[in-house]
């Protein structure tokens, strides 16, 4: 990644960046190095989607239920998540740290023929606010949590929904993500810092702190038999939803 634009963010980590822009290339491989990003996407798709309903009363078999709302994806990488977004109806807005990941992520939206506005940067690069902003696998990675979480409450409109997923700080965690995932290859290697993740409570209060309340946390799980599910069980990873105060 190019060091002034790591710089101009003071959320961004510029070593954090420049990984995951090399794995820009084939980051839409399923079989790729961001493989496990696409196993996880269905559940990921699935929780927003039953958030979106809940938060806004949206009937479930409603085909484009985020029509006429502006949805942001921070972290947005080559676009896994924003496509979908997209695809429901939402005018999106996809940022990342890594320019690496725009230039493929635009690249790919028009293959597909889908109008997304990509910005390379950090929570700054967002402008005016949004309707909903999701935030998947990206606040472990940020060099300052608690200001990043306070430019994504700034980000959120009076109404608007955040939807966050993160590895909780545990044993588990550690074992699953770093000694299996990163150990067999399952991950790319140096991709988590264990130090860095953060616990449920560790992220409410940070939201808390910046004038959100939390509504859901769930725990997003492995089955042999059904791969990812989200679930009760937080001690891999979790979502969290959010709203505004008042």
């Amino acid at each position: 990644m190019n060091a002034s634009a790591a710089s101009s963010s003071p959320s961004i980590d510029p070593k954090e960046a420049e990984h995951f822009g090399k794995q820009a290339a084939d980051w839409w491989d399923p079989k790729g190095s961001s493989a496990m990003l696409h196993k996880l996407n269905p559940s990921r798709l699935g929780y927003i989607r039953d958030a979106v309903n809940r938060h806004w009363g949206i009937d479930e078999h409603e085909r484009n239920p985020l029509a006429g709302k502006r949805a942001l994806d921070i972290g947005c990488g080559a676009g896994l998540l924003a496509e979908p977004l997209a695809r429901l109806g939402a005018a999106v807005t996809g940022i990342d740290a890594a320019p690496e990941n725009i230039e493929a992520a635009r690249a790919h939206a028009a293959e597909t023929g889908l109008v997304i506005d990509y910005r390379a940067g950090g929570i700054e690069a967002a402008s005016g606010s949004y309707d909903l902003i999701t935030c998947m696998e990206v606040v472990e990675h940020v060099a300052d949590p608690a200001a990043f979480v306070q430019g994504i409450a700034d980000a959120l409109a009076s109404d608007g929904l955040l939807v966050m997923s993160t590895p909780n700080r545990t044993a588990a965690s550690r074992i699953a993500m770093i000694t299996v995932g990163e150990g067999l290859g399952l991950i790319p290697r140096g991709t988590h810092d264990w130090n860095k993740f953060l616990t449920p409570e560790e992220l409410t209060a940070l939201l808390e702190e910046a004038g959100l309340v939390v509504g859901d946390i769930s725990g997003l799980g492995f089955s042999p038999l059904r791969g990812f599910e989200i679930s009760s069980r937080t001690a891999l990873n979790y979502l969290v939803t959010a709203r505004k105060t008042g």
